[in-house]
């Protein structure tokens, strides 16, 4: 899964790397490790707003018929069963794009993860790069709009494989979706099937080193 992120750039940096103006730069989240249970506001570009980076989108979707305690369900969606789950079928064609300089998990050193390895996975192409994301819009009961997303995720190729591999999760290994920037035009657009983003029919370079 993918609850622990990095976002290094600076919002100069970010609006040269992608070529997009940011909505409100004082919003733009910098750190080195970024927890998803505390639902930070990352840096995110909608299929509604292309041509910006978004920040008033927090981590951890809400669904219209939850309440926000209930994000904490909602960091991750798996990309095989978005169209059967309450909680991601109506944000399905709700597409946007998560940056990050990197991702964090950990290798159990013993089967019952007493010895953890930290990872940090990066793009092997890239400094920065995108993860598939999901979003929604909810209205709590005092009517203040929250703007929410998931980070989309699938079958964990070779690498993650090795790296993820709780016990507990054994032949179920997953990791996050990466797009690369050729085509994030073409997750951002919804006549295109999720699934043709899952591994192995799309399987991008990654480098995973471990944190010593």
């Amino acid at each position: 899964m993918c609850y622990y992120t990095q976002q290094s750039k600076l919002p100069k940096e970010l609006t040269d790397f992608y070529n997009r103006n940011i909505d409100y730069t004082e919003n733009v989240l910098q750190s080195n490790f970024i927890n998803g249970f505390s639902y930070p506001n990352l840096p995110i570009i909608l299929d509604s707003k292309p041509d910006m980076i978004s920040t008033d989108f927090t981590w951890g979707l809400i669904p219209t018929n939850r309440d926000k305690e209930f994000r904490k369900n909602t960091l991750n969606a798996r990309v095989e069963t978005l169209n059967e789950k309450q909680s991601f079928a109506p944000s399905v064609n709700k597409r946007c794009l998560i940056i990050v300089s990197a991702y964090y998990d950990w290798h159990w050193n013993d089967p019952a993860g007493k010895s953890k390895t930290k990872y940090q996975i990066n793009s092997q192409d890239q400094e920065l790069f995108c993860l598939a994301g999901i979003y929604n819009s909810w209205k709590d009961k005092n009517n203040l709009k929250w703007n929410t997303y998931s980070i989309v995720t699938t079958k964990a190729n070779q690498q993650m494989t090795y790296i993820h591999n709780r016990k507990e999760e054994e032949n179920d290994q997953r990791m996050p979706i990466l797009i690369t920037q050729k085509e994030q035009n073409n997750w951002l657009d919804a006549t295109n099937n999720p699934l043709e983003f899952s591994f192995p029919n799309y399987n991008p370079l990654i480098i995973g080193f471990p944190i010593i």
